[in-house]
């Protein structure tokens, strides 16, 4: 799963889809698993990595890249 090619990411956490002009802001972790998601990094692989940064359980940390996932999902802003 990764984010559509023309969706704009910034490390600020400002996300701007082009196609339909709109635009989001996201907290720091979410703009992290953004960038981890252009550059093609599985979700396995964002998970360990969020794990390794911050100290929160695995768990939350399932359920939190679901929420966000869904919420991409829903903005379609990911390619299936």
């Amino acid at each position: 799963m990764k984010l559509k090619s023309n969706i704009a990411t910034s490390e600020s956490g400002f996300v701007f889809n082009p196609a339909t002009g709109d635009s989001f802001s996201s907290n720091p972790v979410a703009a992290e698993i953004l960038l981890l998601l252009k550059d093609n990094n599985s979700l396995k692989e964002i998970k360990q990595i969020i794990l390794s940064r911050y100290e929160v359980e695995s768990s939350q940390v399932e359920k939190d890249l679901d929420d966000f996932l869904t919420h991409l999902k829903e903005n379609n802003l990911l390619e299936l």
